[in-house]
């Protein structure tokens, strides 16, 4: 056999390879389920990209029993890895995903209000997000005005920003680029409830992404509702040069204060956290932990926190948006 033959031979055999660990996630009517969670049930899993897709093998995650798959509109999945085929399929939620709430949208003049984020320059002062951590800001209604969401103003601080301050100038600076999702959500007596869309609002950041990330997000048609609203961000991964969102690495084990904790990869933005903001409205969750539950970021929930042991309790996420004349 030619050489020529064999590496035709190895090209085929390493690409069934690679289309075999690549599992894909589908709605009943054969339509991608984009962005969904895959929890590993220890307190560690990954997201499918936007055509869902997503990377796991029992050789690459040894200890892995069972998936535990979520995803907005959708009923969950339970999934043993041991008979894990390549088309797994979702089953939606009384339709949800094809449901039209009408709104009458407010008519007549408004006037643009800002509400101005908080940043800062200290990169110790930072929270450095995982892919298992969504962090959710509320913005309380404090009158009965239509009120519509135009622009996230998110404060993103990276390393490259100041990397000759920090003795870096000598080490290479790491480019990368890295996929967000915002998500709004209903107040439910005091955290996030309901979600107000089932639409996919993402963006990436990246080294050169400006400290105040303005985000358009005029096109969802979100209204505050009476009784406010809560904005979130969470890391969804690495994306490559094109913003497609890449397979995450195997959990790394750290030695901590707590034991050897398994931590999912950790991505370069920062979020400037503050102690600026006089209420607390910051709230956190970790999506492979807890059963994903919301709780406030204070010291009552969270322990061992450097940030809240320097007072900075709050994300200070700004909001841009069109106020209207009561209807």
């Amino acid at each position: 056999m030619s050489k020529k033959h064999l590496l035709l031979i190895c090209l085929v055999f390493i690409s069934a390879l690679s289309q075999a660990q690549n599992k894909t996630l589908l709605s009943t009517t054969n339509q991608p389920v984009s962005f969904a969670t895959i929890s590993f049930g220890n307190g560690n899993g990954l997201f499918a990209d936007d055509e869902g897709k997503f990377h796991f093998t029992k050789k690459l995650y040894s200890d892995i029993d069972s998936l535990f798959i979520s995803a907005l509109g959708y009923k969950d999945l339970k999934l043993a890895t041991a008979t894990l085929k390549d088309t797994l399929f979702l089953e939606s939620k009384a339709d949800l995903l094809d449901e039209v709430i009408v709104t009458a949208r407010p008519t007549g003049k408004f006037k643009e209000v800002t509400l101005k984020p908080t940043d800062h320059n200290d990169y110790y002062k930072c929270w450095l997000p995982t892919i298992e951590s969504e962090i959710a800001v509320f913005f309380p209604n404090n009158d009965t005005k239509p009120k519509h969401l135009t622009k996230i103003l998110l404060p993103i601080k990276t390393e490259t920003k100041d990397w000759d301050k920090r003795g870096k100038n000598k080490q290479a600076k790491r480019p990368f680029s890295t996929l967000f999702r915002v998500q709004f959500y209903k107040n439910d007596k005091g955290l996030p409830g309901e979600v107000l869309t089932y639409e996919k609002v993402i963006f990436v950041a990246t080294e050169d992404t400006k400290p105040i990330f303005e985000f358009d997000v005029s096109g969802f048609d979100i209204f505050v509702p009476k009784d406010g609203i809560y904005v979130s961000i969470q890391v969804l991964g690495f994306t490559d040069k094109n913003g497609k969102l890449l397979p995450n690495k195997k959990y790394k084990e750290v030695k901590t204060r707590r034991g050897i904790v398994k931590v999912s990869t950790t991505f370069r933005p920062l979020l400037p956290f503050t102690d600026q903001i006089a209420t607390k409205t910051t709230f956190i969750k970790r999506v492979f932990h807890n059963n994903g539950q919301w709780i406030l970021f204070d010291k009552k929930n969270v322990n061992n926190s450097n940030l809240l042991n320097a007072g900075l309790n709050n994300y200070g996420m700004g909001l841009k948006m069109e106020v209207y004349k009561d209807q």
